[in-house]
């Protein structure tokens, strides 16, 4: 495993260079463990404080094993969300759905932030076949500079119709670094976007990484050597 920690062969440090590096290479590896670890666990304690209230007292699995059994909370929950995901695919439940949300339009302040919490949710968790297509390279923020950027679908509609431009226009998304979930969402010409071999999941590395975590530079496609 190479870190950015690790010292060149030719010269020779002290114990204190070697210890210091030795330290680094260490946290490398322990903290995206430990920040996942705790990261989990975290989550997984909040669920349990908001379910497991609304779960009567005579009932909840500590008053029968004694001990607060941590993600008791999160399996509730997903049965739970199961079972209404299961319910809402039936015609009673979208009748259900469509009465409560002609309900909540009414409503000027709540119609507001149910229309934003609704528009996040489906972007993030609706099984559907949205995805970015491929990893690409464009010029940009002017001509001569570089930056990757991922194809999310051909532009259409008034987008496509009024852009100055005589053929495709793709929807290409520009990915900030270290966090790629936010960036830009830019129009590009189809000419002027150079398509990559790598998959999606090695470009986002490379954009987290700041460019220190390249893909397989003889197969593009492969994983690292």
């Amino acid at each position: 495993m190479n870190t950015p920690f690790d010292e060149e062969p030719h010269r020779r440090p002290g114990l204190l260079s070697r210890l210091r590096a030795s330290f680094l290479t260490g946290i490398v590896v322990i903290a995206p463990v430990w920040l996942t670890v705790w990261l989990i666990w975290s989550v997984v304690g909040w669920i349990d404080s908001a379910v497991l209230p609304l779960i009567p007292q005579q009932i909840q699995p500590e008053q029968y094993v004694g001990i607060n059994l941590r993600g008791v909370g999160v399996v509730i929950f997903l049965i739970f969300t199961v079972l209404v995901g299961w319910i809402a695919k039936g015609i009673l439940g979208r009748s259900l759905i469509h009465f409560a949300e002609s309900l909540v339009d009414r409503m000027p302040v709540v119609r507001s932030v149910y229309s934003g919490i609704k528009q996040i949710s489906e972007t993030v968790f609706a099984q559907t076949e949205r995805s970015f297509e491929k990893a690409c390279l464009i010029q940009y923020p002017r001509r001569g500079i570089w930056a990757i950027g991922f194809v999310s679908t051909s532009a259409r509609g008034e987008v496509s119709e009024r852009a100055e431009t005589g053929g495709e226009l793709l929807s290409i998304f520009v990915p900030t670094t270290p966090n790629p979930t936010s960036g830009f969402l830019l129009f590009f010409p189809a000419e002027d976007v150079i398509l990559l071999d790598m998959s999606i999941e090695d470009a986002a590395k490379l954009v987290i990484s700041a460019g220190l975590v390249y893909p397989n530079e003889k197969d593009p496609t492969q994983p690292p050597e």
